[in-house]
């Protein structure tokens, strides 16, 4: 018999922007408990994005997000002795994390600057279509495409 789903928390949206997903990305560059050290690099990363781009940073954030989510992965299933790699779209939920995800690794990746800046310039050129974050959701695409035969392994919802 199967267990029980958990039931997902609700994630209060931050103080400044009222947005979960700025909440979410606070989380995500949080370390070791050190929430407050997390909000001034992610606020003090929108101010760089305002000053930049004269734009809401709220919107350049959005769209970074939208344009780095991809829309399909790769899964490894077992059958028959032999392991496939089978193509799935994407849940909204699991691109927001993602996204998230990428950005962050790719400004942590940089070195020179201080957090606030890199996390900036990934964002910004995310929103732009280009960067890593884009380049990482490309060969994830391609991956997807490239095992599309084996789409037909997909396990089906049982009627």
């Amino acid at each position: 018999m199967r267990r029980k789903l958990k039931s997902k928390r609700v994630l209060e949206p931050d103080y400044r922007y009222q947005s979960p997903k700025v909440a979410k990305l606070i989380n995500y560059v949080m370390e070791k408990g050190h929430k407050n050290i997390a909000r001034e690099i992610v606020y003090g990363a929108f101010t760089d994005i305002k000053t930049q781009t004269k734009k809401e940073p709220l919107e350049i954030f959005d769209l970074a997000l939208q344009n780095s989510g991809p829309l399909m992965e790769i899964k490894t299933r077992r059958v028959g002795g032999a392991n496939y790699q089978i193509p799935h779209e994407v849940s909204d939920a699991r691109k927001l994390t993602l996204s998230l995800r990428w950005i962050l690794e790719f400004a942590r990746a940089k070195k020179g600057k201080t957090m606030q800046k890199r996390l900036a310039e990934e964002i910004m050129a995310a929103a732009k279509g280009e960067g890593e974050t884009i380049k990482r959701r490309e060969n994830v695409h391609k991956m997807a495409e490239a095992n599309r035969a084996f789409a037909h392994f997909a396990r089906k919802p049982q009627s």
